[in-house]
């Protein structure tokens, strides 16, 4: 074997190492946010992206910004915009400046589940990340996570 195929194997499994913890925490958050709140993660993820807007000139994302955000394709995207508009817990409206534009914004009714859910979020994540530390090939993601700090060019976690 050579330093390549060395190093290749170590990011591979590293790779692997981070896809477990990523899917364990949104297993885990994913079972806590549907039992309290009826909400998935991509759901939660969404309206608390929206919830962040705010208004003014940059303060709305299209929806193109939004699937970028949340990790989904733009039809994924639109999909799950609507099962929450048809819930009532977001709106979409045509951008004043370019007709083309569409923006979503985050209800009353959504905001109040959003703030609901959020210290269930919390909690699981915080489970999910002590219960994951426990296992030696994932306990330095997990290190490496609790150690991120928003605004170094990072999105918070849970965001």
């Amino acid at each position: 074997m050579t330093a390549t195929d060395s190093a290749l194997t170590a990011l591979s499994q590293g790779w692997c190492a981070l896809s477990l913890l990523h899917g364990r925490i949104e297993a885990h958050i994913e079972r806590a946010l549907q039992a309290a709140h009826g909400l998935s993660v991509r759901e939660y993820s969404l309206l608390d992206v929206l919830s962040r807007q705010h208004d003014g000139p940059g303060g709305h994302l299209r929806m193109n910004q939004v699937a970028d955000a949340v990790v989904l394709s733009q039809s994924a995207t639109t999909r799950l915009v609507s099962r929450l508009e048809d819930r009532g817990l977001l709106g979409r409206y045509l951008c004043d400046t370019d007709r083309r534009g569409i923006y979503t914004d985050v209800s009353e009714a959504g905001l109040a589940l959003l703030a609901a859910a959020r210290p269930t979020n919390d909690t699981a994540l915080r489970e999910a990340l002590d219960e994951a530390r426990l296992k030696p090939e994932l306990a330095p993601l997990v290190a490496a996570v609790e150690n991120i700090r928003p605004g170094a060019g990072t999105p918070a976690v849970g965001a």
